[in-house]
């Protein structure tokens, strides 16, 4: 009978640098390290922010609740924003309109000095107050009161404001219909402020009319 061939063990043998998968795997891991060095570093570019907490108005005296912080990473040269490493600037005002949401520009706050708009309250026709809120544009109409002894004289009514800013929308008083009324505080430059203020004392009538473009919405 003749002996059955015995089969040789094979020794293992170490991988050479030269072994394609070996290479493989190395790539994998210096891509798989390389992108996760990349998404670490993207997130530590998010910096402090401050950010409007609801509409705030040119001429608004800022306090604690005008501002939220939020963590965001800005593009190149993007600087120009309040940051919220440093508290928030209380007791300053808006010089401009800066939406609920919207990060708030350095240039946008500033000191009383540079405030040139004032608060005044004027009593409008409901109707022409629906849908206004803090924030909303207006543009203000002044109809003077006619006299009882003017007879059938014209009387016309004038633009006095274009895209007025509305602070506030206060009470309504008179029912509904045509005789209702409602307090509405705007905010008037201050060399327009004597003109509206006599037009309110000799109890014209104001009408307020949504400015075109401009934004109805709430917010504190």
């Amino acid at each position: 009978m003749t002996e059955l061939a015995t089969p040789s063990a094979k020794r293992l043998q170490r991988p050479s640098w030269r072994d394609s998968r070996l290479l493989v795997g190395v790539l994998l891991v210096l891509l798989a390290a390389t992108l996760g060095a990349k998404a670490v570093a993207s997130a530590d570019d998010r910096v402090p922010v401050w950010v409007a907490s609801g509409n705030l108005v040119a001429g608004d005296r800022i306090d604690d609740s005008s501002f939220v912080r939020a963590d965001v990473r800005l593009g190149d040269g993007m600087t120009g924003y309040l940051g919220a490493d440093s508290p928030a600037p209380t007791g300053s005002f808006m010089l401009r309109d800066v939406r609920a949401g919207e990060l708030v520009p350095v240039s946008a706050v500033g000191g009383a000095d540079a405030v040139d708009v004032q608060r005044v309250t004027v009593r409008a026709d409901a109707l022409s107050t629906t849908g206004l809120a803090r924030g909303s544009r207006v543009d203000v109409f002044v109809t003077p009161k006619t006299s009882t002894t003017s007879g059938s004289a014209r009387v016309e009514t004038r633009k006095v404001l274009e895209s007025a800013a509305v602070a506030a929308v206060l009470t309504s008083s008179g029912g509904f219909g045509s005789g209702s009324m409602t307090s509405v505080q705007i905010y008037v430059p201050a060399a327009k402020v004597q003109p509206l203020v006599e037009a309110v004392d000799a109890e014209a009538k104001v009408t307020l009319v949504p400015a075109v473009g401009a934004v109805s919405g709430g917010g504190a």
